[in-house]
């Protein structure tokens, strides 16, 4: 690289990525392959449309690639090319829910979606965003006994409440998800089931966690969190008379996008490649026992974990109101102080609400942890145990100062 100041930042981020644990649960490393189709002349390439409908000439190369991606993409979840549709032009998972309420709910209609501070995300309708400006979120959240979702509130909040579309899948809910009972409360409801899968789509990729395929009407999902590919999106939609399909088609082009990047759709086809090997199902059932270790010892510690434990990839740890007592009879440490000490010792995590806080969503009562990019540097059962060792250390001598 000829820019000395860029190519000195770039290899000081290589240097900051390899000597940190990484528990950040929404990342992840790709493979040099798809670095290389990132890093590829797609880059130049300008494809305004869809595969055999572009309104620029010199596509007869990109159209092959997008279409690679989208027979991969179905290929991969195991989904009939006639009962389901891809579009693989989203450029990041917010813009891909945007683009599902605006081809499928009118303005001012409801998104029951999870409320953010019990593990929902922003566009799932909150008020910050824009899909909670122009659409009206029904928040649902946990039972705050058990932390878990109660499906039978949720039935009687649907049925009251009529929305156009219930949103599943979060961004920091660690157990199995009920797809079954959420497609019952949809039914019943007369509300379309949306499936955003984001945080679990290389889980379902390599059987690790169940698919919501068979209940969904809609799934969309990015491609850089356990799935272990390219900064960009995914919508699938069922094929029926309902021409869901066609629909979101035209909200994604030309609806809110003009040209899809093909340098990552080329990459989310080299990932969904990889991810439909047979080392990745292996990787993605090692991704859910490291984070069950680092749950189950953590918990030995004395650290509160909501909901007591994970089914997936990541953790959301108590650490307001658990761990060492400091005089305020409390653990004394909150999200931001232990974020911020768990990264000058060289542990990334995030800090993060949890349900019911009370705290500010920039200082909360907690931290989220995952396992998926530790994991796909080669870490099993006995690292796991050691950085709990360390994260608990941490953390107790903070909340002593």
């Amino acid at each position: 690289m000829k820019d000395p100041q860029v190519k000195k930042l770039i290899d000081a981020e290589k240097k900051r990525q390899k000597k940190v644990v990484n528990l950040i649960a929404s990342e992840n490393y790709v493979s040099n392959d798809v670095l290389e189709a990132l890093g590829s002349e797609l880059t130049n390439k300008y494809a305004e449309g869809y595969a055999g409908k572009r309104y620029y000439g010199g596509n007869e190369v990109t159209d092959k690639i997008e279409l690679l991606a989208i027979s991969r993409a179905l290929e991969l979840f195991k989904l009939a090319p006639a009962e389901w549709h891809v579009n693989v032009q989203p450029l990041s998972g917010s813009p891909a829910n945007l683009a599902v309420y605006a081809a499928l709910v009118p303005p001012g209609g409801k998104i029951m979606g999870m409320s953010l501070d019990h593990g929902g995300h922003l566009t799932h309708g909150h008020k910050v965003s824009f899909t909670g400006k122009i659409w009206n979120q029904i928040p649902y959240g946990i039972d705050p006994i058990t932390e878990v979702i109660n499906y039978d509130q949720i039935l009687e909040q649907a049925i009251n409440e009529k929305p156009n579309v219930i949103v599943a899948g979060y961004t920091a809910y660690p157990r199995t998800i009920n797809w079954a009972k959420l497609r019952e409360i949809a039914s019943a409801s007369g509300a379309l089931l949306m499936v955003d899968m984001s945080h679990i789509a290389g889980l379902v990729a390599g059987e690790a966690y169940p698919s919501p395929f068979p209940y969904a009407d809609i799934v969309t999902t990015t491609t850089h969190k356990t799935l272990r590919g390219p900064r960009s999106a995914m919508i699938f939609a069922k094929k029926d008379s309902r021409e869901l399909e066609k629909k979101i088609d035209k909200a994604v082009f030309p609806g809110l996008q003009g040209g899809p990047h093909l340098n990552q759709i080329a990459a989310i086809a080299v990932a969904l490649k990889e991810a439909a090997s047979p080392s990745f199902k292996k990787y993605a059932a090692q991704v859910v026992r490291n984070a069950k270790v680092l749950a189950d010892e953590l918990t030995r510690r004395g650290w509160r974990l909501i909901s007591g434990g994970t089914d997936s990839h990541l953790i959301l740890v108590d650490t307001w109101m658990t761990g060492v007592p400091n005089d305020k009879g409390v653990g004394g440490v909150t999200g931001k102080i232990a974020s911020d000490a768990l990264e000058a010792d060289g542990i990334i995590v995030n800090k993060n609400a949890i349900p019911f806080d009370s705290r500010p969503p920039m200082d909360p009562s907690g931290i989220r942890l995952g396992s998926a990019a530790e994991t796909t540097r080669g870490k099993k059962e006995k690292d796991f145990k050691k950085i709990a060792e360390r994260i608990d250390a941490i953390l107790k001598k903070s909340a002593k100062k």
